[in-house]
């Protein structure tokens, strides 16, 4: 006899709306919550909408700012600190570099999260990411090298000005808030795996000294880090000799951030069954080849949501590293409202704007994680 096939549930028209309006009023206290924000929504927007669009001002006119002031946005600011917002204290003439250096970066970035997502790791990306960053580095700093010999008058001559040397310290803006964090990130997550196997082993003195490195580095704040990086760290080496400054910012940023990725990832590989890293062993697999094929690989997937969050927590944090004369994106603004009284009284726009900014590579980043979960699930 034939069994019956499977029946879709019927799905009535108004099931999407349903989805919606459950959690919304599903129960008295929903509902309560639900009309309270409604009303809360209707008294904000509408003076929120007035100030922020209908009386602004977007065009860079002080005076028009200063007589709009009080119930509009002045959003010329913007228009008129953007140079300074975006790209920091980098040379106004050579401001190409770092806009098509942040462009790559991002291509980079994108290229990278989708096949790393599809494919997986290949050795091929990596040396796409080497590749990618000492182009950016050589763009950015303008240092040839051995190529020394391309900084000569036929080709300065197609540029609109001399491609010179631009040092780490006039690095500022958006492109050294990226840069920190991608190479902080690519820096700190293979550091972070490390340390969560040596806390896991049966080797107590990998152990120790892992788990020391671990609540240290996780006792301190990181303006701590960045400092000691920045200010001490030079006073250990020897007379004549200290590193440039983004160098050591990276080195610190890095190392502080994968004591806690270690301790996420730890998380995860303590919620796989033992009986997994024994049925490997009992079939010839060494430590390394359990780690690498069984182990991680479940591990990651449980903690995806915490090791985004961190990641998150990462390109936040770069804005610390003002402290030791740094402008990234916060910075910046920072620095374009020094001195100028005419600007100054509007700051709270420049905050917004980099506070939007923020948004939008925080949300992506939480959307991408979200979008990785669902494929692993179908998987």
């Amino acid at each position: 006899m034939q069994a019956p096939s499977a029946q879709k549930r019927p799905t009535s028209e108004f099931g999407f709306i349903k989805s919606w309006l459950k959690p919304l009023f599903g129960s008295p206290f929903n509902a309560l919550c639900s009309i309270a924000f409604i009303w809360i929504l209707i008294q904000i927007l509408p003076p929120l909408i007035s100030w922020g669009y209908t009386n602004a001002v977007f065009a860079a006119d002080p005076q028009a700012c200063q007589d709009a002031r009080g119930v509009g946005a002045c959003w010329g600011l913007i228009k008129a600190k953007s140079s300074v917002i975006l790209w920091g204290r980098y040379p106004f003439a050579q401001q190409w570099r770092v806009q098509l250096s942040t462009v790559l970066l991002l291509l980079l970035i994108f290229r990278s999260s989708i096949l790393a997502t599809t494919t997986g790791l290949r050795k091929t990306m990596f040396l796409e990411w080497g590749a990618v960053l000492i182009f950016i580095f050589v763009l950015m700093s303008g240092y040839l090298g051995p190529f020394e010999f391309l900084r000569s008058s036929a080709l300065n001559s197609t540029l609109s000005a001399p491609f010179i040397v631009v040092p780490t310290d006039l690095w500022g803006g958006l492109p050294l808030t990226l840069l920190l964090s991608f190479i902080c990130i690519v820096l700190a997550t293979p550091l972070a795996l490390l340390l969560a196997l040596a806390r896991t082993s049966d080797m107590p003195l990998f152990k120790v000294i892992s788990k020391t490195y671990i609540e240290v580095i996780r006792g301190v704040p990181l303006i701590s880090v960045l400092f000691m990086a920045s200010y001490m760290f030079p006073l250990l080496l020897p007379s004549g000799y200290s590193p440039d400054v983004l160098l050591r910012v990276i080195l610190g940023i890095s190392l502080f951030a994968a004591a806690y990725l270690a301790e996420i990832v730890r998380a995860g590989i303590q919620t796989i069954p033992k009986s997994q890293s024994e049925a490997a062993s009992s079939i010839g697999f060494g430590y390394w080849h359990t780690q690498y094929l069984i182990i991680l690989p479940q591990a990651i997937k449980v903690v995806i949501p915490g090791i985004m969050n961190s990641f998150i927590s990462i390109f936040k944090d770069t804005s610390l590293i003002t402290i030791v004369s740094l402008y990234e994106l916060t910075g910046s603004l920072t620095l374009a409202m020094s001195g100028d009284a005419l600007w100054l009284p509007y700051k709270f726009e420049g905050y917004l704007f980099i506070t939007f900014i923020y948004f939008v590579f925080c949300f992506a980043m939480s959307r991408y994680s979200l979008w990785i979960e669902r494929r692993l699930k179908r998987a």
